[in-house]
Order: structure tokens, then C-alpha cells, then sequence
């Protein structure tokens, strides 16, 4: 089933090697392993604990409440997935990443004491990551949940308050085909008598039952808390406080009020814990990063990174991409993994790409260039359906006040009236090099659809001496 141990001067990708052989399945949702295995290490985090859950939006969250806290002088732990670049992105203690030979020792100390019990790569790495945040006597931490909620590792932890970011369609063949069944599965990070933020703007009614059912603290957007802003400036309201002139996060996406408000309002309800001043808020927002996530580089032509890689992700991309103005071609790098609902996603963003670069991403979960080129030429020889991200945006819009422009997409023509053009490669660093040479001052890049597609993308960025991670 598994191969031996690392030795003990192993290097950390030996042991990362190693994990991805030490349990029949790669994903092997469930909790009774990993309690098990945290009991024998004695893991206790005796600090504030936030966990975030949703379909996408999750990273932002995460990462503006680091930014925040950090600000105004905490001890500050994040545990997010998956990472780009480097395994230790996954492990921050006080905006720094966790180095090798730390993470091997906490790697070590489980494989001692697990015995008969195995775990999966995602279990091992997050009870890693919790050791180290044991150990550094940090006074918060915020933990990405993985996928779903209810059976994740990051769940073996009881949250202080727990925040739900959005809910949608992804991972269906592990948290259920439809809205309910997937929210349902997602709200299990709340906890009896805590907060429980819920950042969806129509979230299914299986979130607000299970809400009620345990007796957690539900928090609501446009209920509980809420946000407005205009050009310049942006304010947040929640229950009992009310933080305005506040400046746009640096993180930029259509979605990124409603991500900032969701952390707003967990700090409000942990705010006898937790001191947060405005101007720790303000800091915090403006110096917030996160690569990867609608990120826009500098130079031409414009280049556009997301990791966006579901059909709610594709559709706020989208909107994105309508707010930069006209371009006269777009190069879409695109790389999926087949167990995503590859041809939804692709046709929420058919209308704003005519020059399809697709490529093969390898691994047992990787689709190949020629399949992902059969879906796009499906899609562009017949009118894309409207968008239910759209119903949804303008839902936002109503309920914050928000008039910020470009927030909502134009109406576009046909595909099929456009000149749309699609080629193959075997890698996302060929496609981006062929992008490049082929797009001229005046066009846009867009790379998207997988951290797999985007991450080595960033690398040959990184390798030219661009400052691409911050």
C-alpha cells in the first residue's frame, strides 16, 4: 500500500512523495482517522480559532483576515489549500511561510505515533500544520477548509466562529449534485452557540436549518451585515458596529465586498477577543495579497492570472473581464482537471475569449488539450446560456447599495459571431510562450482554469525576475 518511511535526514519533498502513498485514496473524507492520530499527538490549539468553508471566495477571505490581524499585532497562524508555487504557502505563522525542516519534524512526529492508522496527504499536511500553530502559542489562526466541510480534516477543529462563503456547484461527486445538498455539507463548520457567518447572498435553506438545528450564531449578509460603497470609498455594517471610509481591497474581483464583509463581520462578533481598530481594517485591505486570484499584471500586454476553476468562479471572472474595457483579442491559457464541470465553466466566459489556447495537465485527475478543445469548439458553435451569476450579482447590488461601476457584465453578441480560434499544447508554459509571441500590446492574456494551470505560469514569471507572489 505505501512504501517505507523517509529517513530521517529526508528532504521535505521526500515526505511529500510519501504521503501521496500512504492511504488506499487520495480523497477519503471522514474524521475518525485524524481524531484518532490528533489524540495520540495531544493536539490542542488553545487560541482564536476562525475556519472558512465555501465554494470559492475562501482564499480571499483568508487572506484578508491574516492581513488584518497581522496589522494590528497578533500572532497569526493560516492553513490554506492548495498551493501554487511551494507546499510551504500552505503554513503561515505571522505572514511567513513555514520552512522545510520544520514541517518535516511535525511530518516526523505523526508518522511515530499513527501506528496501523493511515492518513492522506491532505489529512497528514493539515495535522502538520496544527502542530506548528500548537507550537508557536499563536493568538489566532484561520484554517481554509479543504473541500466541503462536515467530514474535512480542517473540521476536526472547533471553531470560534466559522465563515461560509459561498455556496455552488463544485466537487459534486463528494458533497452532492444540487445547491442544498453541497450547503448542507458546508454548514457543518458551524458550532452550537457560535457565530457562524454566512456571506452568501441566497444561500441554500439547508444552511439556515442547520443553523437553527445546532443553535449557532447566524450572521446573514444583507440580514446581519451588509456593505456600500461608491467610487472612492466603501463602509461595512454588521449587528452592532460600523466601520466606514474604507478604501477598496488590493484584491481585485467583483466579489471581494462581499469576501471583505464576511471578515468584517467575524471580527465584529469576536470583537471582545479580538481589538481590531480601523485603521488596522484599512491597513490590512490595502496591503492585503493573494496571487492567483484575478490578478492583473503590470505591463502589456495586460495579463490576467485566476485559479478560478468552477462555473460560479468562471462567472465572476467574466464579470472582470468586462470591466477592463475592449480588447481587441483574448489568449485564454486554460488548463481543467475532469472531475470539474468543464464545459459550464468554459461557456461562462465563451463570450469574452476568441483565441482558445488549451493544454494537457497531467496526474490521474488531468485532462488533456485535445478534450478540453473538443468542449470550446462545442460551445462557440452555439449561443452561450445566460449566466445565473448575473441574477445573483444584481442580488448583491440590491441588498448592499453598492454602485460601484462595473459590477455588472454587458450584454455580449453570439459567440458564433466571432472569429474564435483553438490550439493545443502540451503545457501551460508552451501556451503562455506562444501567447506572448502572439499577442500584441493592445490584447489581454488570460490564464485560468486550475492552481495547476496557473501556478507554472507564475513560475516562468518568477524565473524572469517578476514580482509575482506579492
Amino acid at each position: 500500500m505505501s512504501s517505507s518511511a523517509p529517513a530521517r535526514d529526508a528532504a521535505l519533498a521526500d515526505w511529500l512523495a510519501y504521503l501521496e502513498t500512504l492511504h488506499p485514496k487520495a480523497i477519503d473524507l471522514g474524521l475518525d482517522r485524524i481524531r484518532a492520530v490528533a489524540a495520540r499527538l495531544e493536539l490542542s490549539l488553545d487560541c482564536v480559532k476562525i475556519t472558512v468553508a465555501g465554494t470559492n471566495g475562501k482564499g480571499s477571505t483568508c487572506a484578508m483576515l491574516e492581513s488584518i490581524l497581522l496589522d494590528a499585532g497578533y500572532h497569526v497562524g493560516e492553513y490554506t489549500s492548495p498551493h501554487l508555487l511551494r507546499f510551504n504557502e500552505r503554513i503561515r505563522i505571522d505572514g511567513q511561510e513555514a520552512g522545510d525542516a520544520d514541517i518535516v519534524a511535525q511530518l516526523e512526529r505523526i508518522e511515530s505515533v499513527r501506528g496501523d492508522v493511515t492518513l492522506t496527504y491532505f489529512e497528514m499536511t493539515t495535522l502538520a500544520a496544527l502542530l506548528l500553530f500548537q507550537a508557536a502559542r499563536l493568538d489566532v489562526v484561520v484554517l481554509e477548509v479543504g473541500l466541503g466541510g462536515r467530514l474535512d480534516a480542517v473540521n476536526l477543529i472547533d471553531a470560534d466562529c466559522a465563515i461560509l462563503t459561498s455556496v455552488d456547484l463544485d466537487h459534486m461527486a463528494y458533497l452532492g449534485n444540487t445547491r442544498e445538498a453541497i450547503g448542507w455539507e458546508k454548514a457543518h463548520i458551524f458550532r452550537p452557540g457560535k457565530p457562524a457567518i454566512c456571506a452568501d447572498p441566497v444561500p441554500p435553506q439547508t444552511v439556515i436549518d442547520y443553523a437553527q438545528e445546532i443553535g449557532a450564531d447566524l450572521w446573514r449578509f444583507g440580514t446581519d451585515f451588509n456593505y456600500s460603497g461608491d467610487r472612492q470609498q466603501w463602509a461595512y455594517g454588521g449587528r452592532d458596529q460600523r466601520r466606514n471610509a474604507l478604501g477598496y481591497p488590493a484584491l481585485r474581483g467583483a466579489n471581494q465586498l462581499l469576501n471583505a464583509s464576511a471578515a468584517l463581520a467575524a471580527l465584529e462578533t469576536l470583537r471582545d477577543r479580538l481589538v481590531v481598530t480601523q485603521q488596522n481594517v484599512r491597513n490590512g485591505l490595502l496591503h492585503v495579497s493573494l496571487p492567483g486570484r484575478m490578478q492583473i499584471l503590470p505591463g502589456l500586454p495586460a495579463t490576467i492570472l485566476d485559479v478560478g476553476h468552477n462555473p460560479h468562479a468562471a462567472s465572476a471572472l467574466g464579470q472582470n473581464l468586462d470591466s477592463m474595457g475592449h480588447y481587441p483579442h483574448t489568449y485564454a491559457v486554460v488548463g481543467m482537471l475532469h472531475d470539474k464541470d468543464i464545459e459550464t465553466t468554459l461557456s461562462r466566459l465563451a463570450n469574452r475569449v476568441d483565441r482558445w489556447m488549451c493544454v494537457t495537465l497531467g496526474g490521474p485527475r488531468g485532462t488533456s488539450a485535445q478534450e478540453l478543445a473538443d468542449v470550446v469548439r462545442r460551445i462557440t458553435g452555439e449561443e452561450t446560456p445566460v449566466d445565473p451569476f448575473i441574477a445573483q450579482t444584481a442580488e448583491v447590488s440590491r441588498a448592499s447599495g453598492d454602485h460601484k461601476p462595473g459590477v455588472r457584465a454587458k450584454p455580449r453578441p453570439a459567440v458564433a459571431s466571432r472569429d474564435v480560434q483553438v490550439s493545443t499544447f502540451d503545457s501551460p508554459e508552451q501556451a503562455f510562450a506562444e501567447a506572448r509571441k502572439l499577442a500584441t500590446d493592445n490584447d489581454r492574456i488570460l490564464v485560468f482554469g486550475s492552481f495547476a494551470t496557473v501556478g507554472p505560469v507564475l513560475q516562468v514569471l518568477r524565473l524572469e525576475g517578476r514580482d509575482v507572489l506579492s
